[in-house]
């Protein structure tokens, strides 16, 4: 156990609560605040995996009273404790995690011309941005980059569904069609009204791909710059895949293919 710096937290207008309920009830508030919120201890646990540090933990009286948890707190300079209610005041889970950090919202990488990656044009969902941003990670495809009109990539619902993947990747948001010039990798795309298969293509790797709105699909103007549009075979009749499965198997289509 470190040398934090413990203090307790009785009044639910403390300055530090009222930042993390904007932090969570804000999809795009980490912006401004430049500092995020994760909850639960996957994520708090995957973060110290990665080698970065919180600023601050916040725990509840009861997870404070378990050794693990209260050692995982202690891994922040400064841990702050709260009653059981203010925490569930905080979080929006329904059966609170108890334990979560507030961390300093990393700066945004060079964009890597040369890199495996996605590219997520106006997908909205969070929970669908966030499974997509898992797969990019265990499949090795380690730049995200998002359009604009995109779900925030750091909101509390993407790093929630995104399971701790957020730490292993190079994230970058708020980019036009215009910067895919940029890349150097072959881009792809899925479409379900494509001529040619995802099984039977020769797919290029490293290479970006490319997955759209979950009902209009990829823009215009990007579709355009793509250099192979694919057909996901779909036996039993579906006319199409949600996003974030089809994601998963074009990832692993050209993993395999490598």
């Amino acid at each position: 156990m470190t040398g934090a710096v413990v203090s307790t937290v009785t009044a639910r207008d403390n300055p530090l609560l009222v930042r993390l309920r904007r932090l969570q009830h804000g999809g795009t508030a980490y912006r401004k605040a430049g500092e995020i919120w994760i909850e639960g201890e996957h994520l708090c646990t995957a973060l110290r995996a990665r080698g970065r540090e919180p600023l601050q933990a916040l725990v509840s009286e009861s997870a404070y009273a378990q050794p693990a948890l209260r050692e995982l707190a202690h891994a922040a300079p400064r841990v702050t404790r709260v009653s059981d209610a203010l925490f569930a005041g905080v979080s929006e889970l329904p059966s609170p995690a108890g334990i979560g950090f507030v961390v300093s919202l990393p700066a945004t990488p060079a964009l890597q011309t040369d890199a495996a990656s996605i590219v997520l044009d106006c997908v909205q969902d969070a929970g669908n941005v966030g499974s997509m941003l898992r797969s990019a990670s265990a499949l090795g495809f380690k730049q995200v980059l998002a359009l604009e009109g995109t779900a925030g990539l750091w909101s509390p619902k993407v790093l929630r569904a995104g399971m701790g993947a957020h730490f292993a990747l190079d994230l970058i948001e708020g980019l036009s069609a215009g910067d895919l010039q940029a890349l150097r990798v072959p881009l792809l795309a899925a479409s379900a009204h494509a001529a040619q298969t995802l099984h039977a293509a020769a797919l290029p790797f490293p290479c970006a791909w490319v997955f759209g709105h979950e009902g209009q699909g990829i823009d215009d103007a990007v579709a355009a710059r793509c250099h192979m549009t694919l057909r996901i075979a779909q036996p039993g009749g579906e006319e199409s895949l949600n996003v974030a499965a089809a994601a998963a198997i074009c990832l692993y289509a050209s993993r395999v293919a490598a």
